[in-house]
C-alpha cells in the first residue's frame, strides 16, 4: 500500500512538474511572438531600377534600411535609403546630376493572410510610402504612394507563387516640379519560385535558390512624358546564405524594357545585401 502511495505521489509530482514547463514555455513562446522585430540590411546594386527606370544612369546606389516588425500585429515601419555610388551629370537624370539623388523612403505597411487553411489562401500586403529626396529644395521632387499587394503561396502544387500589386502615386506638393500629369497607377503582376538544391555545406543538406519574374503596367505612374503601357518584365534570381546571425544574399537581375519612355535599354545588374534580424 505505502508502494502505491508514493508511485502515486511520484507520478502527480511529475505531472505537475510537467505541466508547469510545458506553461513556462509556452509563455517564453508568447513573450517571443509579441517582441518588436527589428530587421536591419545593407544591400548594394549595380543600377539603381526603381520600376523600371534607371534612376542613376547606369550607377551604382548603397541602399541601407531599418525594419520594425511591430509586436507581431502584422504592422511594420521601414526606413529605407539609397546613395548614389558616385557623382556626376546626365541629361538623363532629374535635375541634370547624381547630387541631388539621395532617397529616403519612410514606409509603414500592414500584412495579414487570409484563408490559411485553404488552397486559395491570400498573404495580403497594405502599404503607404512618402519618397523623400532630402537634398532636393522645398520637396520639390517628393511623392508619395498607397498601394496593395496579394500573393497566393498555396494555389499552384508545383510551387509556383502568382502575385499581383496595384499603387497609386501623387506629388508630394501642389506646386512642385512633379507636377502636370505625373502621378497615376502602376500594375505589377509577378510569379516566385523557390528551387531547392543540394548545399555544399554538410550541416545544411539543401540551399534555396529564389527565381522571379514580374511584368509591369505603367498607367501614368512616372511622368508626364511616360506612355501608359507594359513598360518592363524583369527577371530575378537570389538567395540567403545565413553566416551566424548574419544573412548575405546575392542577386542578379535582368530587365526586357518594353517602352522607350520609361527605359530604352534592357538592363543587366547584380546585388547583394547583408542583413540581420533581432
Amino acid at each position: 500500500m505505502k508502494k502505491r502511495i508514493l508511485l502515486i505521489a511520484a507520478i502527480v509530482l511529475s505531472t505537475a512538474g510537467l505541466v508547469r514547463a510545458q506553461e513556462t514555455t509556452l509563455e517564453e513562446t508568447k513573450l517571443e511572438k509579441n517582441k518588436l522585430g527589428v530587421t536591419l540590411d545593407v544591400t548594394w546594386v549595380s543600377k539603381y531600377l526603381w520600376r523600371g527606370i534607371d534612376r542613376l544612369d547606369d550607377k551604382a546606389a548603397f541602399q541601407p534600411s531599418v525594419n520594425f516588425d511591430l509586436y507581431d500585429t502584422g504592422f511594420s515601419f521601414k526606413l529605407w535609403m539609397s546613395y548614389a555610388g558616385s557623382s556626376g551629370s546626365s541629361s538623363s537624370l532629374p535635375g541634370g546630376g547624381r547630387v541631388n539623388a539621395t532617397e529616403y523612403r519612410y514606409i509603414a505597411a500592414y500584412d495579414c493572410t487570409l484563408f490559411k487553411s485553404e488552397r486559395y489562401a491570400t498573404d495580403v500586403t497594405a502599404n503607404y510610402i512618402y519618397y523623400d529626396f532630402i537634398d532636393e529644395p522645398d520637396k520639390a521632387q517628393d511623392a508619395q504612394e498607397v498601394g496593395v499587394g496579394f500573393s497566393w503561396p498555396n494555389i499552384c502544387p508545383a510551387g509556383f507563387v502568382p502575385s499581383y500589386y496595384v499603387g497609386k502615386i501623387w506629388p508630394s506638393k501642389s506646386n512642385s516640379t512633379l507636377t502636370g500629369e505625373y502621378g497615376g497607377w502602376v500594375h505589377i503582376f509577378g510569379v516566385g519560385y523557390d528551387l531547392k538544391v543540394p548545399d555544399f555545406l554538410p550541416d545544411r543538406p539543401e540551399q534555396v535558390i529564389n527565381l522571379s519574374a514580374a511584368v509591369v503596367y505603367n498607367d501614368g505612374f512616372a511622368g508626364a512624358n511616360v506612355d501608359h503601357d507594359w513598360s518592363h518584365a524583369t527577371f530575378g534570381v537570389s538567395t540567403g546564405i545565413a553566416v551566424g546571425k548574419l544573412t548575405f544574399t546575392p542577386a542578379v537581375y535582368y530587365q526586357a524594357s518594353f517602352d522607350d519612355s520609361v527605359n530604352r535599354e534592357d538592363e543587366l545588374y547584380t546585388g547583394m545585401s547583408v542583413s540581420c534580424s533581432f
